[in-house]
């Protein structure tokens, strides 16, 4: 018997820089949804890749000194290879610079243009290279463009247009026959209240003043526009073919099951491409999914603030699957997300260390101390606890397919989560520990770790679509498979006598705060220092200073630094270079006499925040004593610039 076919795809990453986590939400939520689907017996293909052409494109290049090809080329692995490090089970990669996929949107333009829904005529309007989208003067938010915030120019060109408007009517319809096609269902009403119902604008679909793009074959002045040549990709990539010669695999998979999109590129995915379709008579795909925004600190991620995050950064820090669980148990179904390095710590310390990883260390140390690693059901039962664990593991799995139906992911995590969860509360119920205090009871005692080990099992099975590299360790250690689906509402298929590894190895380790916090800050750092523009670090404002003879940490460690707020200054009586300053550090104050007074006023002084040697022997200078030492830098001419926090911080707070 043949599998129902299931036809998931991505938006199409554009190459115009490096992915952020925010951007890799998108692939690792539909690789769960893939994976869930081959697990629930689907004939799955799932779909991703690049999106290459554009003028933002070709500008990037030529900042860059290549090529526009070599330059996707470049971006275009980095993305691939930050999909392999993520552990997406795609099925395909399609590239917008594949020669299958540009042929096919030349003939597609050509069609179009043929049976007249394509015309041309001349564009005046204005732009937004990011987006590269057009907008009128009513359509601008603060007079910037509506998607990006981005400034916006005027702009004239002739241009090829398509007649949106022929048919909306149609769409209108469809959208209202079937409820699930856009999802959620606030998404759906912001494209039927705000677009569609205001009436549609015709669409243009070329464009003359840049040339990376895939030419009109039949008007040569003409590159295809990106939304025409990038939504088909989603036909192009399985064998659709304009002159009616498509492949048996698009037979098989097209109507799509599911566009999986960000939410700011629902109107291209839910107005412009459905009417694509319609036009070349082919059917609308079953439904398309926005899904919110992963932000940072509740804030768009952006390299000049130096709070991008990139997946290749944290995984190498927490892990593949703690960056997987991370993004697809933290966000909403419909709200953005929020993520940040300290959130994600705490998430792999609460709930993958501690919760998940802790239970299968003590389950596995626990069989080796009291039975040598064997695992043997006993048939030794307390009615009542033992009923109720067993309830929870085998109900969980039409409750976790109930959700993932639904889309809602994390909700389908916290329903495993109840099983590690439940497994925790019944290690405290049955308390093996005491069970083996007692040579009687010794079978109990064998039933309690059986029915522990059969549990693990079932949820390890369950988190394989989410967590695949964790739930394959923790079948590897209980010596044996990831089961399918259908094994995973009876329990008491892990076969007795079987044998646990000897020594248990550490799923997830917990996290030190301290070190999270510090190599957060390195990297944003690094990522301020390389986006920074070159006027405002010169190589040549350098200056070298003879070199001080080598130090010990214990020398270094005995001086006390801390952020003082100057709450008075005055002029030292008789001095030309002293200024007196009373210094709030922490609860104390403290009189600093500087040799400043050439550089700073008094007046200037008064609520500064600085940098404050505190333990400093006091000395008396110009007969004014002078408990401590501010820290200045100065450059070869001898000025003076007082160190201050880069950061808002409170009067005594220590540098370290």
């Amino acid at each position: 018997m043949s599998k129902t076919p299931y036809y998931i795809t991505t938006a199409i990453a554009y190459t115009s820089g490096k992915p952020h986590i925010g951007n890799n939400y998108e692939i690792v939520l539909a690789d769960a949804i893939a994976r869930f689907k081959r697990k629930e017996g689907y004939d799955v293909f799932f779909q991703t890749g690049t999106d290459e052409h554009g003028q933002k494109i070709e500008l990037k290049a030529a900042d860059a000194g290549v090529t526009p090809k070599e330059f996707v080329d470049n971006v275009a692995g980095i993305i691939r290879g930050l999909c392999d490090k993520l552990n997406i089970s795609y099925d395909k990669f399609i590239r917008t610079t594949d020669d299958y996929h540009e042929k096919q949107v030349q003939k597609i333009f050509k069609r179009l243009y043929d049976q007249g829904d394509i015309y041309k005529s001349s564009y005046e309007g204005l732009y937004c290279t990011p987006c590269e989208s057009f907008w009128t003067e009513s359509q601008l938010v603060d007079g910037k463009c509506p998607d990006c915030g981005r400034e916006v120019k005027a702009a004239q060109e002739e241009a090829y247009f398509f007649k949106m408007s022929k048919y909306a009517d149609k769409l209108i319809k469809h959208i209202n026959e079937h409820p699930e096609f856009i999802q959620p269902v606030s998404r759906k009403n912001e494209m039927m209240n705000n677009f569609l119902l205001p009436g549609l604008q015709d669409l243009c679909v070329s464009r003359t003043s840049f040339k990376w793009g895939i030419p009109v074959d039949f008007d040569d002045k003409h590159v295809v526009y990106v939304w025409l040549d990038a939504l088909t990709n989603y036909i192009t990539g399985i064998g659709y073919d304009a002159d009616g010669n498509s492949t048996e695999q698009y037979k098989k998979l097209w109507p799509a099951d599911l566009h999986l999109i960000g939410k700011d590129i629902i109107r291209f995915h839910t107005i412009y491409w459905p009417i694509f379709l319609m036009a070349l008579g082919e059917e609308l795909p079953k439904q398309v999914f926005g899904h919110p925004w992963l932000l940072m600190n509740n804030d768009k991620m952006s390299k000049s603030k130096g709070n991008v995050i990139y997946a290749d950064d944290l995984i190498d820090f927490f892990g593949v699957d703690a960056v997987r669980y991370y993004v697809l148990h933290e966000m909403p179904f419909e709200n953005d997300g929020n993520a940040t390095w300290e959130i994600i710590a705490e998430r792999t310390n609460t709930d993958l260390a501690n919760t998940l990883g802790n239970l299968v260390n003590r389950t596995i140390s626990m069989s080796n101390k009291y039975f040598g690693g064997v695992v043997a059901d006993k048939g030794v039962v307390d009615e009542a606890i033992d009923a109720d664990l067993k309830a929870v593991v085998t109900s969980t799995l039409p409750k976790v397919k109930a959700k993932m139906a639904d889309l809602k992911v994390a909700d389908s995590l916290t329903e495993i989560f109840t099983i590690f969860k439940r497994l925790n509360k019944y290690i405290d119920e049955t308390e093996p520990w005491v069970l083996a205090k007692d040579e009687a009871k010794a079978d109990r005692l064998s039933t309690v770790l059986y029915n522990l080990v059969e549990g693990i099992v079932v949820g390890a099975s369950l988190l394989a679509p989410f967590m695949p590299e964790t739930a394959e360790k923790i079948v590897a250690q209980l010596n044996t498979q990831v089961r399918e689906f259908d094994q995973m509402e009876t329990f008491g298929l892990y076969e007795s006598g079987n044998k646990v590894t000897d020594q248990p190895t550490i799923l997830f380790a917990r996290l030190d705060m301290k070190e999270v916090a510090a190599r957060e800050e390195e990297i944003r750092l690094a990522m301020i220092a390389a986006n920074a523009p070159a006027e405002e670090a010169p190589a040549e404002d350098v200056i070298d200073i003879e070199a001080k003879e080598e130090i010990e940490y214990g020398d270094f460690a005995k001086m006390q630094f801390q952020v003082g707020e100057i709450i008075a200054c005055e002029a030292v009586p008789k001095s030309k270079k002293l200024l007196c300053s009373q210094v709030r550090i922490g609860s104390q104050v403290k009189q600093i006499v500087s040799g400043i007074k050439q550089h700073y006023t008094p007046e200037e002084m008064v609520g500064k925040k600085v940098m404050v040697l505190v333990n400093l022997k006091p000395a008396t200078l110009a007969g004014v004593v002078s408990e401590g030492m501010l820290l200045c830098a100065e450059d070869a001419e001898g000025n003076l610039a007082l160190m201050t926090p880069e950061k808002k911080m409170p009067a005594g707070a220590e540098i370290c």
